[in-house]
């Protein structure tokens, strides 16, 4: 007999992507936030215009979307960093989540799990929507 431990599934096998997708998806979940914040930061560091200040408002917005629970854009930048701490750990647990349900499925894929995470982000960004509508239109202060 061999000394060494065999793993308790196949290789590429069901289980096994059940165990990339339970690990990595809580990881993988910051990935297109980090991409809308890049996004974010050149437009508003790069052009001037005002469609794409708006965009890099809304971008930024997408990516941290405890900004707005916290004052911003009206608020001084001091509070940015709990923001997105607090935003970091939401997009971690929208992963976890995400990785969990699709791997209800036994036969669990990666495009499982980025179809139930997009749903659950497009939540997250039309509640961010909302706050941007009732900070323009409702509080009066004007964000264009």
């Amino acid at each position: 007999m061999s000394s060494m431990r065999r793993p308790r599934y196949v290789v590429e096998g069901p289980r096994w992507f059940r165990t990339q997708i339970r690990g990595k998806g809580p990881f993988l979940a910051l990935g297109p936030p980090l991409l809308l914040g890049a996004v974010s930061l050149l437009l508003l560091n790069t052009f001037t215009s005002r469609t794409t200040g708006v965009s890099g408002l809304v971008l930024g917005f997408f990516a941290v979307p405890a900004l707005p629970a916290l004052g911003a854009p009206f608020s001084d930048s001091s509070r940015y960093p709990i923001a997105i701490a607090i935003s970091v750990a939401l997009w971690l647990v929208v992963g976890l989540l995400s990785s969990r349900r699709a791997t209800r499925n036994p036969m669990a894929s990666w495009a499982d799990y980025w179809r139930t995470f997009w749903w659950l982000a497009a939540g997250i960004w039309l509640g961010t929507l909302s706050s941007l509508f009732v900070a323009t239109v409702i509080l009066g202060r004007s964000l264009l």
